[in-house]
This record gives C-alpha cells, structure tokens and sequence, in this order.
C-alpha cells in the first residue's frame, strides 16, 4: 500500500458554510503528515470524514485501501484516533477504558492486558492505572487517548490537536511517543496549529485555509519557496531608524525586533555587505549580525495571507 490515505475532491458543508471545499491529497506509507492551519480552517471535518464519522458530500476518500463511505468498519478495524475532544469515559479507570476499547475491537484479552499494561506504563500512568478518569489532569487524560488509540495495533494514527492545552511536560511525552511509533512503521496524520510541533514532527505538511490546501510540501521545500522570508538581524551599538536601511533595490522590509534590526531579503549576502557599507559610513560598530532562514510560522502566515486575497479577488 503505496497511500495508505488517499483524497480526492472531498467537499462537506453545513449550510452555507463549505466546511472542506474540494480537498485532495495522499499520506505515504510511514511518514508522519501534518494538517496545519487555523481555528476552524477545516482541519477536524476532514479528519471526521476521514475516519468514518461524518459523509463527505462530494469526493471520495481512501484510508488503508478502504472507502471510507462504503466500508467504514474496514477503516475503523485499522486505525487509532485521538479526537480534538476526550471521549474517554470519566466514571470508568484508565484500566477499564483500555479493556473496554480492547474488547469492542475483538482483541484477546490476554493480549488486551499485556497492550494496556505496556502503554500505562510507557505513558506514567500505570500508577493511576485504577483511579477514575474524572479525577485526571488534562495531561493525563490526553496520554490515555493516545494509550486508546493505540490497543487495537493500528496501521494509521489521526491524532487531532493531540498536545493543545498540554503542559510542557506532558506534550514533550506525546510527540517523543508519536515518534516513537512512526519509527515503528506507523503512518500518522497529525492536524495543529502549533508551527513548533509540526517542524519538529512533519516529513510533509498540508496548509489549509478556509477548507481549501494552500500548499504541500516537506517544511524545508516550503522555506526554499519562500526565501524572501529570509532576513538579516542587525544590531548597532546606536539606535537607528528602520527607513535609515530601507536604500537597497534587495531589501522586501525593515522591522524592529527589540533593540534590533531585521532586514527581509531574498539576497542576504548583498544585503550583509550593505550594512558593513552603511555602518563605516555612519562610523557605527555592528555588535551582532546574523543570517536567518524563514520559520515555518512566517511561510504559514504568508500562505494564509495569499490565499484569503486569492478569495477576495475571485469573490469580487
């Protein structure tokens, strides 16, 4: 299975809003996908249609070989899911939520222990193993879907926000285990909003904006695109005014950052001799000079920002 999830034109509304408006794209087997993109840019409806809960209305889409439409019992007897929301039950142990979601996927109960056993352990919960999942932190409850999702050995983890609202901790733990698992062959689809985690755990990363793909792509060939990100941080050892450097043909922008200077260029290298040129003639001394490659967080805003205006031009 060369795509273990395949889309293809998928589309879902509410109403008037198009929630997912004609999205297509394929995971590679074994590469950890990354979904980015705002608060309600349409991240979880795709991954409810993706993973059986919610019918796209158009597109189709393919998860382990399988149509997500016509057979969702295939999908789900393959894949583990952390929703955006716990949906682990409170007035049940940890233990009890994992021998549960063990049995309702038919998977023996010697083998049920040995799983749960193993995972509340690797995941520091062991020890609370039988306390009420009313009474866990955030954190704890967290590691308890990741523990879930992972009793019926799946092929594909969705995990949806799966560190939001963690603490550092606790969210340290989930991605060194979301690696983990990638290395032990998994594939997983993981939606966020954090530019950190997603650098950090990506091969590729679909940006989605307003239901539609901005762009596809590794983290490093989005930086490669977007090298006018780039910016030289000059400090002085005076303060100077932006539009004192604003008198070069390769500079995009001047912007303060503290008592520094970032200067935006697709060319630092130019731009770098011509601030050694403007600080002899203004007889200053560079205390610091550094080369910067664009964050993952400036190409998102970029691509966010170019693809509203490409809306609000075809809307007029």
């Amino acid at each position: 299975m060369t795509s273990p999830i395949k889309v293809d034109n998928l589309t879902k509304r509410f109403g008037e809003i198009v929630a997912v408006d004609h999205v297509s794209f394929k995971v590679r087997k074994g590469e950890i996908f990354g979904f980015l993109g705002p608060n309600g840019a349409g991240k979880t409806t795709t991954i409810r249609i993706l993973t059986g809960i919610l019918k796209p209305d158009e597109g189709k889409a393919f998860v382990a070989g399988y149509n997500v439409v016509e057979e969702p019992v295939k999908v789900k007897q393959r894949i583990g899911v952390v929703p955006e929301v716990s949906n682990a039950y409170v007035d049940l142990s940890a233990w009890s939520n994992l021998m549960l979601i063990g049995e309702l996927y038919g998977v023996p109960k010697k083998e049920r222990v040995e799983r749960a056993t193993k995972f509340l352990k690797e995941f520091g919960l062991y020890q609370a193993r039988n306390r009420l999942v009313r009474g866990f932190s955030k954190g704890m409850k967290q590691r308890l879907l990741l523990c879930m999702a992972l009793m019926n050995d799946p092929e594909i983890l969705f995990l949806d926000e799966p560190t939001s609202g963690l603490d550092v901790e606790s969210a340290r733990l989930v991605r060194e285990k979301i690696q983990q698992y990638n290395d032990d062959g998994k594939t997983i689809f993981i939606s966020t909003h954090n530019m950190e985690e997603a650098n950090l755990l990506c091969h590729r990363i679909a940006i989605i904006n307003h239901g539609q793909i901005a762009a596809i792509d590794t983290p490093e060939n989005l930086r490669l695109q977007s090298m006018e990100l780039q910016y030289v941080e000059v400090l002085f050892n005076k303060p100077i005014k932006k539009e004192e450097l604003m008198h070069h043909p390769e500079i995009v922008k001047v912007v303060p950052a503290g008592n520094k200077i970032r200067i935006y260029t697709a060319n630092p290298s130019a731009i770098i001799e011509f601030v050694v040129e403007f600080a002899k003639k203004c007889e200053m001394r560079i205390l610091s000079l550094n080369t910067m490659m664009p964050s993952l967080e400036d190409i998102f805003i970029k691509l966010v920002r170019e693809h509203r205006e490409n809306d609000f031009y075809r809307t007029d």
